[in-house]
């Protein structure tokens, strides 16, 4: 068996995650600081071109920030997930930025890891207090966990499964259009996985109420992390086994059969839903 050498979203350069604080903290070293302000991120600008700042901790105020956490080594340089409380005095040099806007603009790797960095700190922001008993939680030092300090109660980042199949017909696939969808966009149909469910039934079951389709021959094909803001994308393809599209409007505005040639606008390369669009394109030679 041929050994596989490359995924389609994994990172490309050595990231060693950690979750215990071992790293010197008052280290001169530069460090890629993942720095986010009211949700968004803060980015470097240099002739034109945006980067993660990478600096030292020091160069930011202690008092100035609400949360910090190190989150691992990427090509043997610290990085590090931050959330400011205020950025009057970095204004100017750190712009902010919605984390959408940085695919392309930054390399593949580090958009992935501020995706992490900014999982990180939705999950701190939304588990301060125990959900069973409402006393405090408290911030685990030797793995990505939060216990609480009355009942033991552990929470860890919470992470969303999501299925995106393709329905594939001959030289023909079927994709759905959300109303909050860019103009004439078409995609690729995706549901969160409910309690109790394998991915498969997923798959199934989202395909049967969106389009009343029925597929068979399911073939997982790649996932992603996708945190906007904590799911993680699980795609599949699918071949059309029997049915007529009855759209559930209260999920898409549109569905429809599209031949190789003559498709719609597509999503992004940002996108697993693009990834498996790709997929079918190859395979006709496209």
């Amino acid at each position: 068996m041929k050994r596989e050498t490359s995924y389609p979203f994994a990172l490309k350069n050595e990231f060693i995650p950690s979750h215990t604080r071992s790293h010197n903290l008052l280290s001169p070293q530069h460090a890629y600081l993942f720095i986010f302000y009211r949700g968004k991120i803060l980015v470097t600008e240099n002739d034109g071109k945006l980067n993660i700042p990478t600096v030292t901790l020091e160069h930011f105020d202690h008092q100035n920030v609400t949360y910090r956490r190190f989150m691992g080594m990427y090509c043997n340089t610290p990085c590090y997930t931050m959330e400011l409380i205020d950025i009057t005095s970095h204004n100017e040099s750190f712009p902010r930025m919605n984390l959408r806007e940085l695919f392309g603009a930054i390399s593949d790797d580090l958009f992935s890891l501020a995706g992490k960095a900014l999982q990180i700190l939705s999950w701190h922001q939304e588990n301060k207090f125990c959900g069973k008993c409402g006393s405090p939680m408290s911030e685990d030092t030797g793995e990505l966990a939060k216990q609480c300090t009355a009942c033991g109660f552990i929470v860890y980042p919470r992470i969303s499964p999501v299925v995106i199949m393709t329905i594939e017909k001959d030289d023909t696939i079927l994709l759905g259009r959300s109303p909050h969808f860019p103009k004439g966009m078409y995609s690729p149909l995706a549901g969160f996985v409910e309690a109790g469910e394998t991915l498969e039934e997923a798959v199934i079951r989202e395909i049967q109420e969106e389009v009343g389709i029925e597929v068979c021959n399911i073939s997982y094909a790649a996932s992603q992390p996708w945190p906007f803001p904590h799911s993680l994308m699980i795609g599949f393809r699918t071949e059309y086994f029997s049915g007529e599209i009855s759209i559930d409007t209260n999920e898409l505005e549109d569905a429809r059969w599209f031949h190789i040639d003559n498709l719609p606008v597509l999503p992004s390369r940002i996108s697993l839903s693009r990834h498996l669009l790709n997929l079918f394109l190859e395979e006709h030679g496209k």
